[in-house]
């Protein structure tokens, strides 16, 4: 999933990890829209096996509000826009990481546009769940998407 709505672009000049008072935050529509997607999930009796989020405030902020399970902070799924990481590398931590998961786990990650479009190819919106499966094979497949607005 990508972060729900967050107004801007990029991060600002003097970004910290772990201020948020450095970075581009969740709007009060953002927020808005990961508690419904949160109480849209929880009506289908959709219970995720685990939480993973980049450690970026607004990616931590759209889990939270899903109010579906304890977050994970992962680091693979933080942002490498504008240089801030490697593309290559943490992608590539990231299908180690889905190589651990059993085949009936249902895990939701929460990161960005750069992160999502690495591993699957999609540009996601604002808060839009792409909904994927990992193959044996270390591919993706993408089998279906959730716009949330």
């Amino acid at each position: 999933m990508r972060h729900a709505s967050a107004p801007g672009f990029g991060d600002p000049e003097g970004f910290t990890l772990g201020d948020c008072n450095t970075q581009r935050n969740l709007s009060a529509s953002g927020r808005e829209e990961a508690r419904k997607l949160g109480e849209t999930i929880r009506s289908q009796g959709i219970t995720p096996t685990a939480i993973y989020s980049s450690q970026w405030c607004r990616c931590l902020h759209t889990a939270e509000e899903l109010n579906l399970g304890t977050v994970n902070a992962l680091p693979a799924l933080n942002s490498f826009f504008q240089g801030r990481g490697n593309s290559a590398e943490q992608t590539s931590a990231l299908k180690k990481h889905l190589a651990t998961l059993k085949p009936t786990d249902k895990v939701l990650y929460v990161t960005h546009q750069v992160n999502t479009t690495a591993l699957t190819g999609i540009y996601p919106d604002s808060g839009e769940v792409v909904l994927f499966k990992f193959n044996p094979d270390g591919q993706v497949t993408v089998i279906g998407r959730v716009q949330t607005q």
